[in-house]
């Protein structure tokens, strides 16, 4: 088996779609902000969005609307710097943690979520700077 793209699952499709393209400036590959469907393209990785509903309908199963929720998943993006890119979208976007190191992993992070609330995590490696 090989994977080829990570899909979430939304809610609010066009919100989200917007969000992936516009704020975080992801190309899109396929789809548009009416398709229900897109995936967005960077880094050699593949980003899907699904309207829920539609998948729901897939696969046969009941829709009804996501209430209360734990993370079930997050995605997780390295970046150069994260406190340069902490503060490039800092004005677009509210996060929960500010940037921090992560004793004993290495890493510097900060955290933010999507406007379907799924968990967003970006990261800096900090092996590479040396003590």
């Amino acid at each position: 088996m090989e994977l080829t793209h990570i899909r979430l699952l939304v809610d609010n499709y066009k919100e989200c779609f917007l969000f992936y393209r516009n704020v975080l400036g992801f190309t899109v590959s396929w789809g548009d902000e009416d398709s229900n469907y897109a995936d967005f393209e960077f880094a050699g990785v593949k980003l899907g969005l699904f309207e829920r509903k539609q998948m729901t309908d897939a696969i046969g199963a009941e829709y009804h609307l996501l209430r209360s929720r734990s993370d079930k998943a997050a995605l997780i993006f390295k970046v150069d710097n994260v406190d340069e890119k902490y503060r490039e979208l800092q004005r677009k976007i509210d996060f929960i943690t500010e940037p921090a190191v992560q004793d004993g992993w290495g890493i510097k992070v900060a955290h933010f979520r999507d406007p379907a609330g799924n968990l967003l995590e970006i990261y800096e490696s900090l092996e590479s700077m040396g003590d």
